[in-house]
């Protein structure tokens, strides 16, 4: 089976040892995947997380999938009052496809702005 690395060409990819997706047969597995400037500092959660939903569509369209394919998502963020925010997002992109879905309060992400992190993971048939 081939292996596709899918890259964002963000410098910590190379830096760090990870790709932004990865595709092995039917599968495409998207790296935890935040917002980016400048949809980061001074926006709310659920603009960081319609950033990094567009980076995971985009990431996953290098790999010859789309949202339609989508079959896990993970969802991280900081602060539990951000959910709503953050899953109306989720639901505008996921809406007929209905992944499984799980949202996860954690501590903090790499840079104290950011809000939400979201990582999909889609099967291709």
């Amino acid at each position: 089976m081939t292996r596709q690395h899918i890259s964002s060409g963000g410098p910590y990819e190379d830096r760090y040892g990870y790709s932004r997706a990865v595709r092995v047969g039917g599968e495409v597995h998207v790296s935890g995947t935040c917002a980016q400037p400048p949809n980061v500092e001074g926006c709310d959660a659920g603009v960081q997380a319609r950033d990094a939903l567009r980076i995971i569509v985009e990431a996953l369209t290098a790999a010859g999938a789309s949202a339609a394919d989508v079959v896990r998502t993970r969802i991280y963020v900081v602060d539990l009052a951000d959910a709503d925010a953050v899953l109306e997002a989720h639901g505008e992109v996921f809406a007929t496809v209905r992944p499984a879905a799980t949202l996860l309060q954690v501590a903090g992400l790499i840079d104290p702005a950011l809000k939400v992190e979201i990582e999909a993971t889609a099967i291709v048939t």
